[in-house]
């Protein structure tokens, strides 16, 4: 396994309310997946989870390097849950082309929060011919 990139954010849980609160749904369904926006609307302290799904989308973008450049859509990015709970991230799009080219096999996520703070830390890494995995396949409709 060789790591390609690293990526850390942290944001403050009241400035994704606010966000909320002042854009509402325009703001949620443009940052946010389907999958998500059930998610994260199904828990309690849901501003929270938005925050820690919104610093790992940060984390990935500066994992493949971009920023939020080069016609890249914060939807193309999903973080959803494994049964047993892990966070998981896949990508689509300009996100998944991004992320073939730079030969990204899988993003390895860690998300935290308390009613202050989120924080995401991730890891874009490259398995061997072996252990191959492709980032972009791993993102359906369909829970993991």
């Amino acid at each position: 396994m060789q790591i390609i990139g690293i990526g850390t954010d942290i944001v403050e849980c009241v400035r994704i309310a606010r966000m909320i609160e002042r854009h509402g749904e325009t703001f949620l369904t443009r940052i946010f997946t389907d999958h998500e926006l059930r998610y994260c609307r199904s828990r309690k302290g849901a501003t929270e989870h938005f925050a820690a799904r919104w610093a790992a989308k940060e984390a990935v973008l500066k994992c493949l390097g971009t920023g939020m450049a080069k016609g890249l859509s914060w939807t193309e990015i999903e973080v959803r849950n494994d049964p047993g709970g892990r966070p998981r991230v896949a990508v689509r799009g300009a996100a998944g082309d991004l992320a073939q080219r730079q030969h990204i096999s899988e993003f390895l996520i860690s998300l935290s929060h308390c009613r202050s703070y989120a924080t995401a830390h991730c890891l874009a890494v490259r398995h061997d011919e072996a252990g191959s995995k492709d980032a972009t396949s791993e993102i359906d409709e369909k829970p993991f």
